[in-house]
């Protein structure tokens, strides 16, 4: 098999017995293959204050989100993220996540041009174009950071923290 079409689907586990998952991801299939990773999403307790701006979003706005199931950093922030989006429930927000292996000389095809060189790394889009990251490591929260990117963009009468 073409190690392309392998790496797309590759789930195999490491020496250390941490899991990689490559390609097109859900968080679904984030908590089924990496049950590790639920303890952090129930542990997470997001801002209500930021949880609420984020409800009150009127326009559609899309996250990328890269990510790889083998680092430390992801499962902190990648697992808090998924239990934002699962509190804000706002359909208006959407996310897609995309893993990436380990193995630098691997990751174009999983990232293309996107200058992704750290993970995470969440690429947020409003109106048709990308108006801010969160790589690594927040500044504040995930919460808190998407709402910084966010809010002078919206104009909305909450921005002001």
């Amino acid at each position: 098999m073409p190690i392309a079409v392998f790496s797309l689907v590759a789930l195999c586990s490491l020496a250390s017995g941490q899991t990689e998952l490559a390609g097109p991801l859900t968080p679904e299939g984030l908590m089924e293959r990496l049950p590790g990773w639920k303890s952090q999403v129930d542990a997470y307790s997001p801002d209500l204050e930021t949880v609420g701006r984020l409800q009150d979003v009127h326009e559609a706005v899309r996250v990328e989100v890269f990510l790889g199931t083998w680092c430390p950093d992801c499962r902190q922030h990648v697992s808090a993220w998924l239990k934002l989006m699962d509190m804000v429930g706002n359909p208006l927000i959407t996310t897609t996540y995309t893993g990436i292996p380990r193995a630098r000389e691997l990751r174009h095809e999983y990232i293309g041009d996107k200058g992704v060189e750290r993970v995470p790394t969440f690429i947020v889009h409003f109106r048709g174009r990308e108006i801010g990251r969160i790589i690594e490591t927040p500044k504040v929260s995930v919460e808190a950071d998407l709402w910084s990117i966010l809010a002078p963009e919206i104009g909305s009468r909450r921005a002001a923290t």
